[in-house]
């Protein structure tokens, strides 16, 4: 069991220090502006709560799929903080790790569930950050789960990658861990703006 609330508290502190102006500005996920980053991020956290609960939408609806910025809602600034902290308490129910559960179609063992979420708050958190110039630090435990989990995306091949990750960057073997693990997710460590 991995506690998400470092990770989500760094999201959190991101999402207080984005500007309105940067929302149209361009992210190391080439699919995403910083608001279409914005409005996935909403939809992920309330999928990957809901999977924590072994729960789905009521309406069918995948929010966040869209990535469209015109859709993110006025008040994602408040949003935002608080479907975080859902999603932290709801994973942090030893229960949530426990069987199977799904989100994005995807059905899996809840324990790896919990790993990608993990993932996609460590990744799109430090696509914020380089996006929007802000600092970004990853602790040694989410860093060693993003790697095994980017890693084995890795091995598995294209077809396993594909929607999750853009093509892998190469990067030095003897990079650090998060800068290895950054380029298996399809990202450049050294990206900027």
């Amino acid at each position: 069991m991995i506690d998400l609330g470092v990770a989500a508290q760094q999201v959190m502190t991101l999402v207080a220090g984005t500007r309105d102006d940067q929302l149209a500005d361009t992210t190391p996920c080439p699919d995403y502006t910083v608001g279409e980053l914005m409005d996935h991020i909403i939809g992920l956290t309330l999928a990957f709560r809901l999977a924590a609960l072994k729960a789905s939408l009521d309406d069918g609806a995948a929010p966040g799929q869209s990535g469209s910025a015109p859709e993110l809602p006025s008040d994602w600034r408040e949003r935002l903080p608080r479907q975080l902290d859902a999603l932290v308490a709801a994973w942090r129910d030893p229960a949530a790790w426990e069987g199977e559960t799904t989100a994005g179609g995807v059905t899996m063992p809840a324990a790896e569930m919990g790993v990608v979420t993990l993932d996609e708050l460590v990744l799109h958190g430090w696509d914020l950050a380089q996006a929007t110039g802000q600092p970004f630090h990853c602790n040694p435990v989410h860093v060693e789960a993003v790697l095994g989990f980017t890693t084995a995306v890795a091995e598995a091949g294209p077809e396993a990658r594909e929607g999750l990750f853009g093509p892998p960057v190469d990067v030095p073997p003897d990079a650090p861990a998060f800068d290895r693990a950054l380029g298996l997710a399809g990202r450049d460590p050294a990206w900027t703006p």
